[in-house]
């Protein structure tokens, strides 16, 4: 299928810390290159997980090329957003601050700045995605797609809804303005916000209350990403004993009482474990939202794990 499936301009990619949204940004980044679109893959948590991903150097303020799929005219470049950076940028925008907005970061104010109003700095983070996302140069877009490896699912309907906390900072002027832009990007069909998870039940849990907060916000939620399936290693719902050791048997295995116990053991777990899985999946189904499954990579994540993960997303 391809690109229609994944209509948005900006792909905002947040989920419980540890289910793995930085890699599945990365693959969809991915995933969208090699259909021919112009990518933009975008960090803003100051981890560099980006580069970490890509085994290249840490990544600077600036938007550098990572990856050129073969046999497709796309290309994906990254960008590490500092809110000291967009800050100096956003100066010397608006009120064309240059030399002596660097005088003041050498005195420390830019980064009090941004510290002391914490709601200014996802303004500014998020100002900078708008700016790339809406971006023409020689009359097209700059970039088809840009994905967001944004916060986590405890902080993403407080970054996301940058109008209630530019309230806090500013009623009028280049501030307000910037921010309500954003806020009328982030609710139009532009912008879709997938969640990734585990099939684990805190993780499901977060994902679940992310979707009702963002809902409330009226921000389009796209895709429950499901990371890290595993493929079921037994058919039925329960295994006897008396299985295994024929099983074992005909295997030409040891099938003494010790190690049929022991797999016994290790087959109710796995059942175990799958039950409450398939009851997870039940409970993200209830969301109403399209669901994709990526799968566990045995041999961790790497290039050609990223390129796979990219297929599945591409594929659904």
């Amino acid at each position: 299928m391809g690109r229609s499936d994944w209509p948005a301009r900006l792909h905002v990619v947040t989920g419980k810390g540890g289910t793995g949204k930085t890699t599945v940004a990365a693959a969809l980044a991915l995933g969208l290159a090699a259909e021919g679109h112009r990518t933009l893959l975008v960090e803003v948590e100051g981890r560099q997980g980006i580069a970490q991903l890509f085994g290249i150097d840490p990544l600077p303020y600036a938007e550098r090329r990572i990856a050129t799929p073969p046999d497709a005219h796309g290309e994906v470049r990254a960008l590490a957003v500092d809110p000291e950076e967009a800050l100096l940028e956003y100066l010397d925008m608006f009120y064309k601050l240059g030399a002596a907005g660097r005088a003041l970061r050498k005195i420390g104010a830019i980064d009090f700045a941004t510290t002391i109003a914490p709601g200014l700095r996802d303004v500014l983070l998020t100002g900078k995605v708008k700016e790339a996302t809406t971006r023409s140069a020689e009359g097209r877009r700059a970039y088809d797609a840009v994905v967001l490896d944004a916060p986590p699912t405890g902080r993403i309907g407080r970054f996301l809804n940058v109008t209630a906390e530019t309230a806090k900072l500013a009623k009028m002027g280049p501030i307000k303005t910037q921010s309500d832009g954003v806020a009328s990007l982030l609710r139009s069909p532009i912008t879709s916000v997938h969640v990734v998870t585990l099939l684990e039940e805190m993780p499901v849990q977060e994902t679940l209350d992310a979707i009702e907060e963002l809902s409330a916000l009226t921000i389009p939620v796209g895709r429950i990403i499901v990371n890290g399936a595993r493929s079921p290693l037994l058919a039925g719902a329960r295994v006897t004993k008396a299985e295994l050791k024929r099983g074992l048997a005909a295997a030409g295995l040891p099938a003494d009482a010790v190690t049929v116990a022991g797999l016994h053991a290790e087959a109710k777990a796995h059942l175990t474990r799958r039950e409450l899985e398939e009851s997870l999946r039940a409970e993200l189904a209830e969301a109403g939202r399209p669901v994709v499954e990526l799968p566990l990579l045995d041999d961790g994540v790497d290039l050609g794990g990223l390129s796979r993960l990219a297929d599945v997303l591409m594929s659904v």
